[in-house]
C-alpha cells in the first residue's frame, strides 16, 4: 500500500477538486490509502458521494486553511501545527504517509515543508522539478522556482537529484542530464553555469550521463532526460511554455470557427485536434516535485481540475513506489564520499 496525505483545502477550488481527483486516482491505483486533512463541514458532504474513497481514507479535521495569497512567513505563523497544509506534511515526517500532495500556495508549501521535513544533510537549498512534455515523450526540468540564482555546487546537486527522479519516474538506468545555457559552446554563459558544467564533468558521476549545455529549444525536443537550471530561469521557461500552449489552443479554436468550411474541416480532423489538445493540456503532466527534503512533497497546479489533481497524486504514487528519497540520498552520499576521499590528501 502507498499512503498518500492530502491537503484537501489547498488550491483555487479546494475539496471540490481534491476529493474527486483522489477518487479518480484511487480507481487507477487501488493499492492507495489516503489521509485527508481539512475542514469537516466542507469535506464530509463531498466525501459521502465517493464511498470507495471514504472507505480507503482517514479524515483529520483542521479548521485552519492556508490561503493562496498568504505570504510564506504569515502562513507559517498562522498555520504551523494546525493548518491542513502543515498537518498533511507532518504525516510524512511522522511516517504515517509516504508522500504529501497539495495544490496550495507554493511559497507557503515550500516554507512549511522545509521547516517541517528539513533538507537532506548535504543539500543547502531544495529544488522544484517539473515534468515537461516533449516531442519524444517527457523530461524533467529543475529548478522551476525554489532557488533563485543557484551557485555551481547547487546546480550539481540539482543534476544529481534530477537524475534520481528520472530513474524513479522513467525507470532509466543512467539518465542524460544537460545544463540550460545561452549556447552549447563551453565559453558561453554565466560563470556559475560554466563552473557547474566543469564540476559535473570532472565528478565522474556513474548515476547520470552528462550531456553538456543545452539551449531553450532543447526543452521541447527532449534532447536530454533532465534539464538543470536555477529557479528564476526555470520558472520563466515553465510559465512561457504554459502560456504558449494556451496561445496555440486559442489560435486553433479561432481558426477552426472562422468560416463554415473551417468548421466542416474541423469535424473531419477532430480526432487529430483532440490528440493535440491532450498533448498541450498541462493537467496531464501536473505535479511539481520538491527535491532535497527528507520526504516526498508534490505540488499540484492551484487551478488544476480533478483530472489534473489525480495526475499529481499519480506522480507522488510513482515517486513513493520507486523510492525517490532513498535514491537521492544514495546518490548524494556516493558523490560526497568520493569527493571527500579525493580531496582528503590535498586537504592534509
Amino acid at each position: 500500500m502507498v499512503r498518500i496525505s492530502l491537503d484537501v483545502m489547498g488550491g483555487d477550488f479546494g475539496p471540490e477538486v481534491v476529493i474527486p481527483g483522489a477518487a479518480k486516482a484511487l480507481e487507477r491505483h487501488p493499492d492507495v490509502t489516503f489521509l485527508l486533512y481539512g475542514q469537516r463541514a466542507k469535506i464530509e458532504p463531498l466525501l459521502a458521494s465517493y464511498p470507495k474513497l471514504k472507505e480507503k481514507s482517514v479524515f483529520h479535521d483542521c479548521e485552519v486553511a492556508v490561503t493562496m495569497d498568504e505570504k510564506p512567513s504569515q502562513a507559517l505563523r498562522r498555520g504551523r501545527y494546525v493548518s491542513s497544509m502543515w498537518r498533511s506534511i507532518e504525516a510524512v515526517k511522522t511516517g504515517n504517509a509516504d508522500v504529501v500532495v497539495s495544490a496550495g500556495n507554493t511559497g507557503a508549501l515550500m516554507a512549511m515543508a522545509k521547516f517541517c521535513l528539513r533538507t537532506m544533510a548535504t543539500i543547502e537549498r531544495p529544488a522544484i522539478a517539473a515534468i515537461w512534455p516533449t516531442s519524444t515523450g517527457e523530461s524533467i526540468v529543475l529548478d522551476v522556482g525554489a532557488t533563485i540564482g543557484a551557485d555551481a555546487q547547487q546546480l550539481l546537486d540539482f543534476a544529481l537529484m534530477g537524475g534520481a527522479m528520472a530513474r524513479a519516474l522513467f525507470e532509466i538506468e543512467k539518465p542524460s542530464v544537460g545544463l540550460l545555457n545561452v549556447g552549447v559552446e563551453e565559453i558561453k554563459g554565466q560563470e556559475e553555469v560554466k563552473e557547474a558544467g566543469r564540476l559535473i564533468r570532472e565528478a565522474g558521476l556513474d548515476t547520470i550521463e552528462y550531456y553538456g549545455f543545452v539551449e531553450g529549444d532543447d526543452l521541447g525536443k527532449g534532447t536530454v532526460d533532465v534539464v538543470v537550471t536555477e529557479g528564476f530561469t526555470g520558472n520563466i521557461a515553465l510559465k512561457t511554455a504554459e502560456g504558449t500552449a494556451k496561445q496555440i489552443a486559442e489560435y486553433l479554436r479561432a481558426a477552426m470557427s472562422r468560416t463554415l468550411l473551417a468548421r466542416i474541416g474541423y469535424l473531419f480532423a477532430k480526432a487529430a485536434f483532440d490528440r493535440l489538445r491532450e498533448k498541450l493540456d498541462p493537467s496531464k503532466v501536473n505535479g511539481g516535485v520538491f527535491l532535497g527534503l527528507n520526504g516526498i512533497v508534490i505540488k499540484s497546479h492551484g487551478g488544476a481540475t480533478a483530472e489534473g489533481f489525480a495526475a499529481a497524486i499519480e506522480v507522488g504514487y510513482d515517486m513513493a513506489r520507486n523510492g525517490l528519497t532513498q535514491k537521492i540520498e544514495n546518490d548524494l552520499k556516493r558523490y560526497h564520499a568520493r569527493h571527500s576521499s579525493s580531496a582528503g590528501p590535498e586537504a592534509a
